[in-house]
């Protein structure tokens, strides 16, 4: 017969003891009571999915468009609406203003569309200082580049909402006045951030060759090691669809290589200069509001259809929704 170690059998007797123990009895029953009462207790609530949080969203967490701060791009498949961002790119946004006044993009092309990147529009002629076409008055023809602004000036104060998520690109992201902006406390810089729909000025290689008369938009994968290399001027609201689903360029870099393949603008007009029987009515929602912190648990905590839920979201992902204005959807036909 095999013998036990004395040391394993005392240690077999003291438990032994102590399970039989009144002191034992008790932390077995304690122990019961909180399983049951763990079991008995209510669910935590179910979360809201992001339609519900916007169907329950206050109209004061929505806000309307700044005519003198967005564009109305007119194609013959429709329109497209572009929020320019006068805090982050001042100059380029001024100049913008004075090429959509003078008619500048009226009749000129989308030039390129190049396949998970940008589609980008402005003059074909524009490298041909013969045919180009001449920029209005008011519109200079090299502006400095706006790559950042100072990280104080998009504070908490101007309605900075910063994510608590971290990502590689930048060590602090969020968002101000419904953009999505980038930051670095090091450097004391904020930047917007290359998401899909951001729109910039192309420039060529000195970094102040810029000007804002040819313009792209991010049509894919959001870029982000385009950001500080080039000025973001403002994000499309409305017509990303128009935008996204051209026929890609079959040229170097996705250029169209015959005039025939190119989409005409018909006109580019500041929504300040178009009739109010005319303009398209949207809504934004504030990005400092309560309902856009809502909406962002609602797409980091998925439920419903995702088995499973990554609990995390980062700045590209967090587009921010606009809605028809609520007396404009009154109005429209039934």
């Amino acid at each position: 017969m095999k013998k036990i170690p004395l040391l394993l059998a005392l240690a077999g007797l003291t438990a032994a003891a102590l399970a039989a123990s009144p002191g034992a009895a008790r932390t077995k029953a304690s122990q019961a009571a909180k399983a049951s009462k763990a079991a008995q207790a209510p669910k935590p609530a179910r979360l809201l999915s992001a339609a519900e949080v916007l169907q329950a969203s206050p109209a004061a967490d929505w806000r309307g468009l700044d005519p003198q701060n967005t564009l109305l791009m007119e194609l013959a498949s429709g329109q497209v609406l572009i929020e320019l961002a006068p805090r982050f790119a001042p100059a380029h946004v001024a100049n913008i203003r004075a090429l959509a006044r003078g008619g500048y993009w009226d009749g000129l092309a989308i030039l390129r569309v190049q396949d998970n990147f940008v589609t980008q529009w402005g003059d074909p002629d524009g490298e041909d200082a013969a045919k180009a076409r001449p920029l209005p008055a008011g519109a200079a023809p090299r502006l400095p580049a706006e790559f950042s602004v100072p990280l104080d000036s998009i504070g908490q104060a101007a309605g900075f909402a910063r994510l608590p998520d971290v990502e590689g690109w930048a060590p602090r992201t969020g968002f101000a006045g419904g953009f999505a902006v980038a930051a670095d406390p090091r450097t004391g810089k904020a930047w917007l951030a290359h998401c899909y729909g951001v729109v910039g000025a192309g420039r060529s290689d000195a970094p102040d060759s810029s000007n804002g008369a040819e313009l792209y938009a991010v049509i894919g994968q959001a870029p982000r090691g385009l950001d500080l290399n080039i000025t973001a001027v403002g994000r499309v609201l409305k017509g990303m669809e128009l935008l996204s689903a051209l026929p890609r360029g079959t040229a170097a870099m996705g250029f169209y290589d015959k005039p025939e393949q190119r989409t005409a603008i018909q006109r580019v007009r500041l929504l300040a200069d178009v009739p109010d029987a005319e303009r398209p009515t949207l809504q934004v929602l504030r990005t400092e509001s309560a309902t856009w912190a809502r909406l962002l648990d609602a797409r980091r905590h998925r439920g419903g259809w995702f088995v499973h839920s990554p609990g995390y979201i980062d700045v590209c992902s967090a587009s921010v929704p606009t809605r028809p204005a609520p007396d404009a959807a009154a109005q429209a036909p039934k």
